[in-house]
């Protein structure tokens, strides 16, 4: 069962309790990712991340790290486009201790100019081993290009010259901006005392006080279409399409994670099981949705020797269209409603996984769907919104198409597309 309450100073807290559990998950969300930043400060939110965890003026970083493994708990952190998450994972007998640490390092890490200019090596040496992982950098290639110009598309770990830019004062600047009560949700899941859990988060986050009232919001986000592509010596060329998707909130999201599980969500879908195992062309190929406020995208990724590229775009294009001609089956769009159902479910068995859920969507919609309504929706897919779906997603006049490897000198990508 959700409960949801909020605090005077407008911090709002969720939480589901699980009595048959020995442990509790919390996470501190915040409304900023690298969609609130600028071409200056790109990378400012995910550094800030990393600072968080450098030391307060109780605890150093040691400390930090020892006092939860010293526990068996778990802290981390990750930061997205659009949230910042501080998270533990510990034992239900330690959650006041989880709240404590997690709370020092919200509120008073010291920003240290050595610890900047330490993990300011550290990030750079992040992005290059992302540079060196050709298989991710393609995705963030696609998403600078069908996003071009607009934050959405800024990458998540920022760039050297935005980095060497970042500093206390532009740190602190910013976490005054973003960093606010109305801005910052507190998610609670496991075994916990019920009646305790409100003075005890407002013991440790009720007289935080910030002059700036301010929740994320964001404008609709014109899709791009393009054609890029970086030369790397890779052994494999990775390529990615992506179609402008279904914006976060929008119940046809289900239509189109059901839709995606035929098509390209697994080992059984179309295009792994036609283009890897019937003609043997890549090793690795799927499909997938991304959703954000106000905008979506839908990629196909595939990986494969570059002499290959041009038998598997066109396997790739001819799959949307037979997706678009023939559609799917009755018996197809059951199975696939299942294994949505089974993945859903199997997937809130651990106290983290639900604290990520109930937190995310109370940050970014402001409500929070029981799995009974989660469920229902996915059951109400019809054939119909499938058909719909297809028609509104599957443009290809409408696509963008990235790759990263060594490709041929006189290959022309738009018209194998």
């Amino acid at each position: 069962m959700f409960r949801k309450l909020t605090l005077e100073n407008g911090v709002r807290v969720v939480c589901e309790k699980i009595d048959h559990v020995r442990s509790v998950s919390v996470g501190i969300w915040v409304g900023t990712g690298s969609r609130n930043e600028s071409r200056e400060n790109n990378g400012i939110s995910h550094f800030i991340e990393h600072m968080l965890f450098k030391g307060t003026q109780r605890r150093s970083a040691k400390d930090i790290a020892e006092s939860i493994d010293n526990i068996g708990g778990q802290l981390n952190a990750f930061t997205g486009k659009e949230c910042t998450c501080y998270y533990t994972k510990t034992l239900d007998t330690h959650f006041e201790f989880a709240l404590d640490v997690l709370s020092d390092m919200f509120f008073n890490s010291k920003f240290d100019k050595r610890d900047i200019d330490v993990e300011r090596k550290v990030i750079l040496e992040e992005i290059g081993m992302y540079e060196d992982s050709p298989e991710e950098l393609v995705h963030d290639i696609l998403s600078e290009s069908v996003w071009e110009g607009n934050p959405l598309g800024y990458p998540i770990l920022g760039v050297e010259q935005c980095l060497n830019g970042i500093n206390e004062d532009s740190i602190r600047k910013y976490m005054l901006l973003n960093y606010t009560p109305s801005n910052v949700v507190i998610s609670v899941a496991g075994n916990f005392d019920d009646d305790k859990l409100p003075d005890t988060i407002n013991r440790y986050f009720g007289g935080w006080k910030s002059d700036v009232s301010k929740r994320a919001g964001y404008e609709k986000v014109q899709f791009i279409n393009s054609v890029k592509s970086r030369e790397k010596k890779t052994e494999q060329i990775h390529i990615c399409m992506g179609f402008e998707g279904i914006e976060h909130g929008n119940d046809s999201l289900y239509t189109l994670l059901a839709i995606n599980n035929i098509l390209g969500g697994g080992m059984s879908s179309r295009l792994f099981q036609r283009i890897r195992e019937e003609k043997g062309l890549v090793y690795s190929i799927y499909s997938y949705p991304s959703s954000y406020q106000k905008a979506g995208l839908f990629t196909i990724y595939a990986g494969m020797n570059p002499k290959h590229i041009s038998k598997v775009i066109p396997l790739i294009s001819e799959e949307i269209s037979r997706l678009k001609k023939a559609g799917i089956s009755e018996e197809e769009l059951i199975k696939s409603k299942e294994q949505l159902k089974g993945n859903y479910i199997l997937g809130l068995e651990s106290t983290s996984s639900r604290m990520n859920s109930i937190g995310k969507a109370e940050l970014m919609l402001g409500s929070i769907n029981s799995p009974e309504e989660v469920l229902a929706k996915i059951d109400r897919v019809s054939m119909e919104d499938m058909w719909e779906v297809v028609e509104r997603i599957f443009d290809i006049s409408n696509v963008s198409f990235t790759a990263v490897g060594k490709l041929k000198k006189n290959i022309d990508l738009k018209k194998l597309i």
